[in-house]
């Protein structure tokens, strides 16, 4: 059980470690992905081990907890299994996701020097827009018949709510810009949000970027699609 404890322990760190400041969240990812299968090998094949011993010496709480650690051995080589039987999708080659491509939402407080950040702010023009075109077709701006104002304020609520860190806030201009973070890992993504006003009430555009990554795996468009959703709750 030891060893099992150490490896949930090392799994854990893995994931979460970033967000307790122990490393940079590139290098969690980088220890999951090296260590992990072999970390949770290790694990089962010692509590099988352990399940054998104990079973041909009749020693019932041994054997459990051999079981036990196999199990959760098994639990740490889950990603692998599955992707093995069903191998995901590759994500587009892309971090930089707005909902307009043509006039992207500019970035005005959030800039290069951000903290451990490889990717720059500057938008990639056509290329960027025909890829995310090409990937995520229901990118688009969010249309209410709230108030410029009342709009900006339920989106700055809304973002709140999703924990993001707000790091400027221009009333006047109907503007913000935070940094979301991911769960696991604690990968940093930065934001901007602008509300325009329509003849019928407002538009909502955002616009998200990873620090780091040649692709964000679907993250900042799936928290595009899961904050237009929320406004409208």
């Amino acid at each position: 059980m030891f060893v099992a404890m150490t490896g949930l322990v090392g799994v854990a760190l893995m994931l979460f470690g970033a967000r307790f400041g122990l490393w940079e969240p590139i290098v969690g990812f980088g220890l999951y992905r090296t260590y992990l299968t072999p970390l949770g090998a290790t694990v089962a094949g010692l509590g099988l081990l352990a399940v054998v011993i104990h079973a041909v010496r009749k020693e019932r709480k041994g054997a459990l907890a051999g079981g036990l650690a196999a199990v959760i051995g098994v639990a740490c080589l889950a990603p692998t299994i599955a992707s093995a039987i069903n191998p995901p999708q590759r994500a587009a080659p892309i971090h930089d996701i707005s909902t307009d491509t043509v006039n992207p939402p500019e970035f005005e407080v959030l800039d290069e020097t951000r903290a451990g950040a490889s990717n720059t702010l500057d938008y990639g023009g056509a290329e960027l827009a025909a890829a995310q075109a090409a990937s995520y077709p229901d990118i688009a701006p969010l249309e209410t018949d709230l108030s410029p104002d009342a709009a900006y304020q339920r989106a700055l609520t809304v973002a709140e709510d999703m924990g993001w860190d707000i790091v400027a806030s221009d009333p006047d201009r109907l503007r913000f810009e935070a940094t979301a973070r991911t769960s696991v890992f604690y990968f940093a993504d930065d934001v901007v949000v602008v509300v325009t006003a329509q003849d019928d009430g407002s538009r909502v555009d955002m616009r998200g970027v990873s620090r780091v990554g040649r692709s964000d795996q679907g993250v900042n468009a799936a928290r595009i699609r899961a904050f237009q959703e929320r406004f409208g709750e």
